[in-house]
């Protein structure tokens, strides 16, 4: 059986649904969730449904972990197998050591072609370049040509996002720059984004619902004159907030796709439940 030319490898976290998965080939590493001195891999040995319904009444809170570095290999071993070059776009290097296991590992194999790329994004933002990246080889570009489409896509693509409390990014290590935030009134709801591959603080306001109008409109004012946008609403263990948050997407941004995605276990670790936000790529 023939190579196939170009590969696109990403991590769990891209929250890419299994339709575009299958559609485009794309190979997912899962990240790994540490509970209770268990190891489960994302979205493989545990369903979102059933660490959202675990999380309600656990003693002990997870942790998580990248794919070491010998799992990585592996990984693009497979995927070598069939293929006859690697583009791999990975969670954002400030929030998880995922870059680094890859970037080893792609040394281990140093006569076979991998282009390691760092998203500065999670979530949908990180699925939106992957999407980019996966549309630039079926066109049939070169490797260096799909590198350059995934890398432009980079500035394009965009996370904001109103949680219940930052206790679970603060504990998680994730919280950036929104670390100023901690201590402030318990009344207030922080309206968050992903800035330089961290997470930063954007607006601090009294109710959720105000917190997500404010996201709606920063990304109404964020997108205008740049073209065509898609986005996509992101929750945690939240789906009837994130239907109406959906149509206030619809009818205020006019995306020209618009999905709703929940969060994979080991991002909803870092979030906590009742996450919602939006994530967006405009297409200049």
């Amino acid at each position: 059986m023939a190579k196939s030319k170009i590969a696109l490898a990403v991590d769990s976290t891209a929250n890419l649904s299994q339709s575009k998965i299958d559609r485009y080939s794309i190979h997912v590493i899962p990240q790994i969730l540490i509970w209770e001195k268990e190891s489960y891999k994302d979205q493989v040995d545990i369903t979102n449904k059933q660490f959202y319904e675990r999380l309600k009444t656990a003693k002990e809170l997870p942790s998580t972990s990248q794919p070491s570095p010998g799992e990585f290999h592996e990984f693009f071993k497979k995927i070598a197998e069939t293929n006859e070059s690697i583009v791999g776009v990975f969670v954002s290097d400030e929030l998880s050591g995922t870059l680094d296991s890859a970037r080893q590992a792609a040394a281990m194999m140093p006569d076979f072609p991998i282009e390691i790329v760092d998203s500065r994004s999670v979530s949908m933002g990180l699925g939106f370049i992957a999407m980019e990246t996966a549309q630039a080889i079926e066109e049939g570009k070169s490797l260096e040509d799909v590198v350059k489409k995934a890398v432009s896509a980079i500035p394009r693509a965009k996370t904001v996002f109103v949680v219940d409390t930052l206790e679970f990014l603060h504990r998680g290590g994730r919280i950036g720059g929104a670390k100023r935030l901690m201590g402030t009134l318990l009344s207030f709801k922080p309206l968050l984004y992903i800035e330089g591959g961290k997470v930063e603080p954007l607006d601090n306001v009294r109710t959720k619902g105000k917190a997500l109008s404010s996201a709606i409109n920063y990304v109404v004012e964020d997108t205008a004159g740049k073209g065509s946008v898609r986005a996509s609403v992101v929750h945690a263990a939240a789906p009837d907030e994130a239907e109406m948050f959906l149509k206030q997407v619809e009818e205020q941004l006019q995306p020209v796709e618009l999905s709703i995605s929940e969060l994979t276990p080991v991002i909803g670790t870092n979030t906590g439940p009742g996450l919602i936000g939006l994530a967006y790529i405009s297409s200049e």
